[in-house]
């Protein structure tokens, strides 16, 4: 985008239609062409225009005047590149889409963003703006996210990451926009000076979702999130400060909390149970927070009745093991989805969770060396619900793929990846015993298993079950990955094959990068 609306007119030949020769050929020929799209209605036309995908959309809406019209009268959503030279053109942007309700602005990092200005003039012309989207927009400070939240009130979401304002330009966002639902934050640079706190304002009284991530006070928004009782979502992502006493506070009066994510934090089983006291909570998510053990997981279990999805990264440092997910498997028989990275399990927990969770359907099981065909062998068994199963850096071996075949009547995909005893004639073999199963099976040789690497753990450290467009993908060599993490793996394969990487370098490295990679 970032032009000014095309007054240049547009040859319309194409979908000019002759009619049919007939009896009054002379007539027609001498006639003039019929246009037979011009009875289609505008409504009918920008239904048309929703189901086309970007590049269709843009050639189409260039057809003619009246589909630029219909096209910028029917656009909701709109992605800009917030460069500064956009600003001159922000009035004829807006003007042919007028009934934008969904915008994102992104700059990259080398390039000057807009301005206050500019954002102010979105604010006037974008009446209808319920979500805003900002990334990189560094020229934004607080006094323009204060004209912005001024004009727009029935902003329900807002995002926005690598900007430049502080708190009291979250601030003002909170003060009028009193319909806000969702608020995500991410790298603001400004937080810098832990005594500027996030006041609650007239959005907590509507607030359901809260995202924090990569903040250095994140602490911050403690009063935030504290004073918001309709809260049911709440994401701390790697930012800084003691989150116990913020979720003991919060634990004490949120009944509607149902979805919380705590990766890389400081905090310990005293937050667990705190959250613990919010019960309904059905989704919970402990990433790589090395004070959290058994004794949260199980006030956690024995509270939270309704847990539904639970996703644990261990980081292999063995605090949250068998102990815990036995109180798991007790406590929450509606569980649907497990994922445990980096966690020493056994039989004993697999067995207790096979048997009393017999809603579960999807699970993962990623770097533990305590996986093995015995386990696999009891989720065949006893788990006749599983849809999805990710087994993934475990010490198992053909006879728990064959176990597969005879078990789980309702699997549907299956990913097996850099477990070395697994070979690709079983997986074969298993395929034919069920056609119906996708199978996603990566074949290792010689490369290191580890779990807390960038390799384990999909976004967030989720995880992720592709739809594969055939039966089964089979990796002749070492695991196939794509992207500038194949490459380097490539490159240092001979390095992990002969573990020169001293452990202490592998622990710095997990601490320090934000890679991703889906599982």
């Amino acid at each position: 985008m970032g032009q000014s609306s095309s007054t240049v007119s547009y040859p319309t030949n194409q979908f000019l239609i002759s009619p049919e020769p007939s009896d009054f050929t002379d007539e027609i020929k001498n006639g003039p062409l019929t246009d037979f799209t011009e009875g289609i209605p505008d409504d009918c036309l920008a239904c048309i225009f929703q189901l086309l995908n970007a590049a269709d959309r843009k050639r189409s809406s260039l057809v003619c005047k009246r589909w630029l019209r219909v096209d910028g009268q029917s656009r909701r959503r709109l992605s800009l590149n917030a460069q500064s030279e956009i600003t001159s053109y922000v009035p004829s942007i807006f003007t042919r889409f007028d009934s934008v309700a969904k915008l994102s602005l992104r700059c990259d990092r080398k390039s000057l963003s807009l301005n206050d200005d500019a954002l102010l003039m979105i604010s006037i012309q974008c009446e209808s703006l319920t979500r805003l989207k900002l990334r990189g927009c560094r020229e934004v400070t607080e006094l323009g996210m204060a004209d912005f939240a001024k004009n727009c009130k029935n902003l329900t979401k807002f995002s926005c990451g690598s900007c430049n304002f502080g708190a009291k330009g979250i601030n003002m966002l909170l003060k009028y926009c009193i319909k806000l639902e969702e608020l995500t934050i991410k790298r603001l640079r400004s937080f810098n000076n832990g005594n500027d706190l996030i006041v609650p304002g007239a959005a907590a009284l509507s607030l359901k979702s809260i995202c924090l991530k990569e903040l250095v006070n994140g602490h911050c928004f403690e009063p935030l999130v504290v004073e918001c009782k309709m809260l049911k979502t709440l994401k701390v992502i790697r930012c800084l400060g003691d989150w116990d006493n913020v979720l003991v506070k919060m634990g004490n009066g949120n009944g509607f909390l149902s979805d919380v994510h705590l990766e890389r934090l400081q905090v310990s089983d005293i937050g667990l149970g705190a959250i613990s006291k919010c019960v309904n909570i059905d989704s919970l998510h402990i990433v790589k927070n090395p004070e959290c053990s058994n004794l949260g997981l199980v006030s956690v279990a024995e509270n939270c009745k309704k847990l539904k999805k639970l996703h644990i990264d261990g980081w292999k440092i063995n605090r949250i093991g068998d102990e815990g997910l036995m109180a798991v498997a007790k406590q929450c028989p509606d569980l649907q989805e497990l994922v445990l990275i980096g966690v020493h399990v056994t039989h004993f927990s697999m067995a207790a969770i096979a048997s009393n969770c017999r809603r579960l359907e999807r699970l993962a099981l990623c770097g533990s060396g305590a996986i093995g065909d015995a386990e696999i062998a009891c989720i065949a068994a006893k788990c006749v619900e599983l849809k999805k199963l990710c087994i993934k850096g475990c010490a198992i071996s053909d006879i728990a793929i064959e176990a597969l075949a005879w078990g789980c009547p309702n699997l549907v995909k299956v990913k097996v990846k850099k477990c070395r005893g697994v070979s690709s004639e079983v997986v074969d073999w298993l395929l034919r015993r069920k056609g119906s199963l996708v199978v996603s099976f990566d074949a290792i040789e010689s490369e290191g298993l580890d779990a807390s690497g960038s390799d384990v753990g999909g976004q967030e450290s989720g995880v992720e079950f592709p739809v594969m467009g055939g039966q089964v993908v089979v990796g002749d060599g070492p695991s196939i990955s794509t992207g500038r993490l194949a490459q380097f793996r490539a490159k240092m394969g001979l390095f992990a094959s002969r573990n020169l990487v001293p452990f202490a370098f592998h622990r710095s490295s997990n601490h320090g990068d934000s890679s991703k990679s889906n599982l």
